[in-house]
């Protein structure tokens, strides 16, 4: 799909501008044109940015591929930029975070956006230019701020939704710390990583921009960028954060383990103490020697038997009373 809006130098909103007027749009530096691009063929994208709006080779290449980190690069006469968009996926096993790449070209007065998915941040500011051609008025600088900071919106309810699965996970670990909980760390830990390679290099980013680095970039609309390099730091502050308390649920999840593994090693190993003086004894008295030492009627008599048994009953109880007088139970 390739739609545009535009406001020519009278003020007049025009939705859908022709792609053979783009360059005659553009030329006039009081007009203002946002083309937004997704899922379209790669041979139908290259046409329009190479004829229509002369983006260098290099750019539109960068721009078909879908692998870069987000960047900035300085072509002069424009910007081009690749951001990561944040979703949040729940509806699978695991919890799962894709950032899709949007592709900006900012000039002095266009904006070009490209995308391979339909993205609800482009949606909103779309519609956003319908209902008040004053975003439009106020420059592309000032367009993609609001795209900038729609996407930052979008990070937020993300890092709550993540925070909220660690308060459940710690309350898990301590009650029922089985696999799954596990599992849920591990998918935690993902997530996070994935946000902080969008993070980071996004942030600096808008560090770029928020300085007098690139002459397209008016003076009036850096503190829109601060604000959201400001925004940024706090994310990644939060993010850290929230890694720092993932890894304490698993160093706390595998302490947990560990010492239930050994409050059951310890049953065990008391079960094996108790039950060693009655195998010592059916092995003794099973031997046939004493027949042959000792008269017949004497060793099979009720008296024996009787201070066997209480022998059989009494050393695992006193040995079980003495382990607990040392504390080992």
């Amino acid at each position: 799909m390739i739609r545009s809006i535009g406001m020519s130098s009278e003020g007049e909103i025009r939705i859908n501008v022709n792609t053979s007027q783009y360059p005659e749009w553009i030329k006039n530096p009081e007009n203002l044109l946002w083309v937004d691009i997704s899922g379209e063929p790669n041979r139908e994208i290259e046409s329009i940015l190479l004829d229509d709006f002369n983006f260098h080779p290099l750019a539109v290449d960068d721009a078909l591929v879908e692998t870069h980190i987000p960047k900035v690069d300085d072509w002069t006469d424009y910007l081009y930029l690749v951001m990561r968009i944040v979703l949040l996926l729940e509806d699978r096993e695991d919890l799962e975070i894709e950032t899709p790449e949007l592709d900006v070209f900012l000039g002095s007065n266009y904006l070009v956006t490209y995308h391979k998915i339909p993205l609800t941040i482009i949606d909103t500011i779309w519609q956003m230019c319908q209902r008040d051609s004053r975003t439009l008025a106020k420059g592309t600088g000032n367009l993609f701020y609001q795209i900038a900071d729609e996407l930052i919106n979008q990070y937020m309810p993300i890092m709550e939704r993540i925070d909220e699965l660690s308060d459940q996970i710690e309350d898990e670990v301590f009650d029922n710390p089985k696999p799954m909980v596990l599992n849920k760390i591990f998918s935690l830990k993902r997530a996070l990583l994935e946000l902080r390679r969008a993070l980071i290099p996004q942030r600096e980013v808008f560090n770029k921009l928020a300085r007098k680095d690139f002459a397209i970039i008016r003076d009036q609309d850096q503190v829109y960028y601060r604000d959201v390099y400001d925004h940024m730091v706090r994310l990644q502050e939060i993010n850290e954060g929230l890694r720092d308390l993932i890894s304490g649920a698993l160093e706390t999840y595998l302490s947990v383990v560990n010492n239930r593994m050994n409050e059951v090693m310890k049953t065990l190993t008391v079960i094996t103490t108790l039950f060693m003086p009655l195998s010592f004894l059916t092995g003794f008295f099973g031997m046939n020697f004493f027949q042959a030492a000792i008269p017949l009627k004497i060793w099979t008599g009720k008296l024996v038997f009787g201070l066997v048994l209480a022998g059989m009953i009494g050393i695992p109880f006193g040995m079980y009373l003495w382990m607990r007088r040392r504390n080992w139970m």
